[in-house]
């Protein structure tokens, strides 16, 4: 399967007017963002646990990425509630589920195959610093190495963000609103913008929140056929 898997193009996907899809877990739905592959699959999704919903046991071979959205994510090394950010690198194992129900956003097979740093931050206990470079801009830093940036950033209500993207740019929209393109972004509307690119965003009475990943778009290896 190929959902906006060439990442030299921009892709949009307003995620809140998409069905739920079943997958092979009981009780687990998702909407697809971003997809190469089948189950196996280098992919970027919002994915949704019913009440007492599990995986059985696996490993992550390429890596899983994921921030929580609502209710708690569960695994044996403990409970994670919204606004968790995890990160867990490649060949990591556990056992992913919900005894109360929980939506995530999540990215798989889209690490580099050498990182082994597995990252847990509460972002609700993060403070918000202003960006020096760019005026209405608070910046928490998530995660930083060679390869990529992740952070959430809050953006100011009207007010235009710009930001130059040489090696691409991911941002899904957490709170409030903001125009790109000519197009309004909602909760949960995910955007790439690719290498060589800017952002060029006006936010609206309530500014937003949003989850942003840069540099990476160069750098993302491919998963195995399957």
């Amino acid at each position: 399967m190929k959902l906006h898997a060439d990442m030299n193009h921009k892709a949009v996907v307003h995620a809140a007017q998409l069905d739920w899809l079943v997958s092979p877990i009981a009780g687990v739905e998702r909407r697809m963002l971003h997809r190469l592959g089948n189950e196996v699959a280098q992919a970027t999704s919002i994915v949704r646990y019913a009440p007492g919903s599990q995986f059985s046991a696996h490993t992550h071979s390429g890596g899983e990425e994921f921030l929580v959205l609502e209710g708690v994510f569960q695994d044996e090394h403990g409970d994670y509630p919204a606004g968790s950010y995890i990160r867990n690198p490649p060949l990591s194992r556990h056992i992913p589920g919900s005894a109360i129900g929980c939506t995530i956003f999540v990215k798989l097979w889209q690490f580099d195959p050498l990182d082994r740093s597995h990252v847990i931050v509460h972002t609700n206990q993060l403070a918000r610093v202003a960006d020096a470079q760019r005026i209405g801009v608070r910046v928490s830093p998530l995660f930083m190495d060679a390869h990529e940036d992740v952070r959430l950033e809050e953006w100011a209500p009207h007010t235009l963000i710009e930001l130059a993207l040489p090696k691409g740019g991911e941002f899904l929209l957490l709170q409030g609103d903001f125009i790109e393109g000519g197009e309004r972004f909602a909760t949960h509307s995910w955007l790439r913008l690719p290498p060589g690119s800017q952002l060029s965003a006006q936010t609206g009475e309530h500014g937003a929140k949003v989850w942003v990943k840069l540099h990476h778009l160069l750098d993302i290896p491919s998963p195995p056929v399957a």
